[in-house]
């Protein structure tokens, strides 16, 4: 009886464990909301922040998925539909209204073409993750743009008004969205087991950048969010420079023969 007892208590602390991962993706839609709210009422730097916390969120409700062993098909159709409101809609209205809402019609449509290709990004992901390699995701995350343009409104949160800024916004949104449908690859850090010690000049290297991060939050929010979004585009033109000089040596050996 005792052991039976024992494998029904198991039982229900699995059933509740499962919820866990939920809760967090249940924070991270509510920031996406707070950051809608905020954006319509003009509160921007707010709406960044909401953001940030957002994929803060994303990023820990995958981490205790895989740490208590609770990952579901529930758990990633439910984060799916979590990250087009905040990583879709949310960041696409506060582009919009901070920064471009001045700008011609043709123009002020870059932000749909965030949201679209955010979802676009997101249905891709759940096809292939079961065949991609861990360590990498293909097109930029949606919680990086995200990131990017809410670094870019936390830096300078006044609505822009100056016309060559806001096409310089945005360029950086049908940027975003353009990398969020490539196949660049970026680092998703998945490989990293929490359950393993940390090496220490991790854990050093973290307390840095917090201490940095706590004097001046604008400045290392922007360099982060860009940093990571080159991280990928640097390999990728060390690539093809790498296979351009093959064939113009090869080329240019049959012009010699010629």
């Amino acid at each position: 009886m005792r052991d039976v007892a024992r494998l029904k208590d198991r039982a229900r602390f699995r059933r509740g464990a499962y919820l866990i991962p939920s809760l967090f993706t249940t924070g991270n839609l509510l920031c996406g909301y707070i950051a809608v709210v905020r954006s319509i009422h003009g509160e921007f730097e707010w709406a960044a922040i909401a953001l940030f916390i957002a994929a803060l969120l994303d990023r820990v409700d995958g981490w205790v998925a895989r740490l208590t062993g609770t990952t579901s098909d529930f758990g990633v159709q439910f984060d799916s539909l979590a990250d087009v409101i905040s990583f879709g809609i949310a960041p696409a209205l506060l582009a919009y209204i901070w920064a471009l809402s001045s700008l011609p019609k043709p123009w002020s449509l870059a932000p749909f073409l965030l949201l679209a290709t955010s979802a676009a990004r997101l249905a891709r992901f759940n096809i292939q993750a079961p065949s991609q390699d861990k360590r990498y995701f293909v097109g930029l995350p949606t919680p990086a743009a995200a990131c990017a343009i809410a670094a870019c409104v936390f830096y300078d949160p006044e609505p822009v008004t100056d016309r060559l800024t806001g096409v310089l916004v945005m360029c950086l949104v049908v940027t975003l969205s353009v990398l969020m449908i490539s196949k660049v690859r970026y680092r998703s850090f998945k490989e990293i087991d929490l359950r393993r010690r940390v090496p220490w000049i991790v854990v050093i290297l973290m307390a840095l950048v917090f201490f940095v991060a706590a004097g001046y939050p604008q400045e290392v929010g922007l360099f982060l969010s860009f940093a990571y979004l080159l991280s990928g585009l640097v390999p990728r033109l060390r690539t093809s420079s790498a296979q351009k000089e093959p064939r113009a040596a090869a080329a240019g050996g049959r012009d010699g023969v010629s």
